[in-house]
Formats: structure tokens, sequence, C-alpha cells
């Protein structure tokens, strides 16, 4: 198949920047949706069919994961130094896991970890993948090894994730075809619509430069977790 995208490159006005951009309104979206939205609200009524505030948010939210997957990949692909990268993942991961389950359960503990960890064990399933071209048979077992430790982790989107990352990095020149790999979760309707953002991106950095700008994206999302829980704490509380 070709590598070449259906989308002419003057319509590919998306920069890395504006995707972060939409990623992250729309996971904020998600979430607030998922903890602060009374699940009963109806918008709109059409016979049996009842669309819930609750509903549009979640359903909404799916643009997030697959643009931060390609994001991820993108970074992956493009960084001096992947240890550094590496290791900030990690560090972003551990950082979050107080704030998620804080949201959650209003403690510190929680049987899930946070999407940070997904993204973590998908990276280094690319770093498999990499270095280890020659050595497929080590590389197969790294990848499993790491699906295993998704399931255990029980990680945000689990092993569904963990395989969509794998199989959204083997299919990163096939532009059409990796945008089935949205079938592997759930909701995957409006998860392969984020194909779309992603098709539109131009390949340049965008406005979002420099180390503190950089950082302060990362940081995004530990801290509006923790907003949310303030919030979910002083006005509905944990069930």
């Amino acid at each position: 198949m070709s590598t070449q995208g259906f989308i002419p490159q003057r319509f590919r006005v998306f920069s890395g920047s504006m995707l972060k951009l939409i990623a992250v309104i729309s996971m904020f979206i998600d979430h607030v949706g998922c903890h602060l939205v009374n699940r009963d609200f109806v918008l709109l009524s059409f016979y049996d069919y009842h669309l819930t505030l609750y509903r549009l948010m979640r359903d909404l939210g799916r643009f997030a994961f697959p643009i931060f997957c390609f994001l991820l990949i993108e970074g992956f692909l493009h960084t001096r130094n992947r240890l550094r990268y590496g290791i900030s993942l990690a560090a972003l991961a551990v950082i979050s896991e107080i704030p998620y389950n804080l949201e959650h359960t209003g403690t510190l503990l929680y049987k899930e970890q946070n999407v940070f960890f997904t993204l973590l064990l998908g990276y280094l399933g690319f770093c498999a993948i990499e270095y280890l071209r020659k050595k497929q048979v080590l590389m197969l077992l790294c990848l499993l090894g790491l699906g295993v430790v998704a399931i255990y982790l029980n990680a945000d989107y689990g092993v569904y994730g963990f395989g969509f990352l794998i199989l959204l990095y083997a299919l990163r020149e096939q532009r059409i075809l990796r945008i089935f790999t949205g079938l592997l979760l759930n909701n995957f309707r409006f998860i392969m619509l984020a194909f779309l953002p992603i098709a539109l991106y131009n390949g340049k950095r965008g406005f979002i430069k420099g180390a503190f700008l950089k950082y302060l994206f990362y940081f995004i999302y530990p801290a509006h977790i923790l907003v949310i829980y303030f919030i979910k704490a002083a006005c509905i509380g944990f069930s």
C-alpha cells in the first residue's frame, strides 16, 4: 500500500501543537463528563432514543487517546534522547498516579493505573521493535511480556490500548490502514474519527516550543485531574 496520505499536502493545516491542543480539550471534556456530570441529564430525546450530556461528553472524549498515541510515536521518532524521553514518561506516570487515584476513589488507592503507564508500555514496545529488529524472537517475547504487564497493571485502556499503540506504530506509514486499529478500542467509531485531525497533520512542531511549554503541556494531565478531584470532593462526593 502507498504511504501517501489521502489528504493533499495543502490541506494539512494542523501542527503538532494544534493536535496537542485538540487532544487536551477532548481529554478535559471526557474527564469532566465522567466525574462531574449527572449521567441522567438528557439533552435530546427522539422516540426511544435519549442522548445524555454524559454520553455526548464521553464520545467527544474519545479523540484524546488516539491523538496522544500518534504524538507519542512522533516524539519517539524525532527525539534526540530516547532514554530521557522514556524516563520522563515514567516519572509523569508515577506523579499522575496520586491525583488519578484521588479522582476515582477519594483515596490514594485504586485498582487501575493512569493512562501514562499505557503510553510508557507502548513506548517500551517501540524500543523493542527498533532495537531488536534482527532478533525477532526476542522482540516478540518482549512485546508479549509488555502485554502481560499491561494486563497486570490494569492501566487505562489496558492491553487493548497497548496493542493499539504497537499496531499504530507498525502501520505508521500506512495512513489509511492504520485507521482500522481503532477497532481494538471501545467506542471505536469515535476513536476512528480521531484520525481525521491526525490526517491533517503537517509535520511541523507549531506554537509549543521550548522546554518550559513542553513540560507544562505534560503536567496538564495530573493538574487537571487534581482539580477535578477537589471539585468532586467538594460538590459531589465519592460513592
